[in-house]
């Protein structure tokens, strides 16, 4: 059996455990939360090494992405590294592909018009691949970069713009503690509405939930939503807030949606390839076959999503 483990800086409250039969093969996926310590996520890589067939890094990137350049988070870089055997990914390679395809798959079987639309995209540099195909589809997209990671209420307009910045930016802040830029362990509870002129101008909110989640008012009326990993108890407090539709780029695995670090690894585990042989084309190739497709979930009927039976993935899997 493969086994796979994304080891995450957030909140213990959101592991998981589920089994399940993948291309005939049967998979162990885990999700370990160390609550913010980075000390005890180190060791916990340290103990899986050699043991289990990927590790995922959860809560944190070891990427960002803008105007073709890659940076590497320095925090990240050093969980990374402890690892001498077992692949190590964050999600990246699923970020330019699967989150790409997913908006011009909701766009091309009409389930969400983005044309015209606005949009909110909390953080671009994370996921690179959605914000360039937000843009592609003809939405009208706030980047909010600045807002979310730095707390700078300065919203961007423009991909060029959030390039311009990145070089400038990124040399220093990748060298940051990432508690600083993103919420780690008991902070991914915390609700601090915050910056609430930004949600309540667009339409659709983009992007990591976990900026969402800690950042949006109170109410979130007739709003879509388009994100990763979404626990049970998320999707109600969305569905609470008065959102309209929620997208998720993964699938519902056993009650909740996995980050990509999570789904990349397993996708690694059961091509059996280091990461860095697996291209874009590569993993679409193995989603197809999987028959992994985006979660889709109407709470409200908006114009904004089509009435059509939310899509999940073709089988159920066991929890253990």
């Amino acid at each position: 059996m493969k086994h796979v483990v994304s080891v995450s800086i957030g909140s213990s409250r959101r592991d998981h455990r589920v089994e399940m039969e993948l291309l005939g093969e049967r998979v162990c996926i885990e999700r370990r939360g160390t609550d913010g310590d980075l000390g005890r996520a180190a060791q916990l890589i340290r103990e899986l090494d050699g043991k289990v067939d990927a590790i995922g890094l959860g809560g944190m990137d070891l990427y960002i992405f803008a105007g073709g350049r890659r940076y590497v988070l320095r925090d990240a870089q050093k969980l990374a590294r402890i690892a001498r055997k077992t692949p190590v990914v964050d999600g990246s390679g699923l970020k330019n592909s699967l989150e790409r395809w997913v908006v011009r798959h909701l766009c091309e079987t009409q389930q969400v018009t983005l044309t015209g639309r606005r949009v909110l995209m909390v953080a671009a540099v994370d996921r690179f691949g959605m914000a360039e195909e937000l843009v592609a589809r003809g939405a009208d997209v706030t980047f909010g970069d600045l807002i979310f990671t730095l707390g700078v209420p300065i919203p961007l307009h423009s991909l060029t713009t959030l390039d311009w910045l990145a070089r400038f930016l990124a040399p220093v802040v990748t060298k940051l503690p990432f508690k600083m830029l993103y919420p780690t362990g008991e902070k991914q509870h915390e609700s601090v509405p915050r910056y609430e002129r930004f949600f309540r101008e667009v339409e659709i909110i983009a992007g990591d939930f976990h900026f969402i989640r800690r950042y949006m008012p109170q109410q979130l009326d007739g709003k879509g939503i388009i994100t990763n990993t979404v626990t049970e108890s998320d999707v109600e407090l969305l569905r609470s807030r008065g959102v309209s539709f929620l997208v998720t780029t993964t699938p519902n695995l056993g009650g909740r949606s996995f980050g990509t670090n999570v789904i990349e690894a397993v996708l690694v585990a059961i091509s059996g390839r280091s990461p860095e042989t697996l291209t874009p084309g590569d993993y679409l190739n193995l989603l197809n076959q999987l028959q992994f497709l985006p979660r889709i979930e109407r709470f409200r009927a908006k114009e904004s999503l089509r009435e059509l039976p939310a899509q999940q993935s073709t089988w159920v899997p066991q929890r253990s």
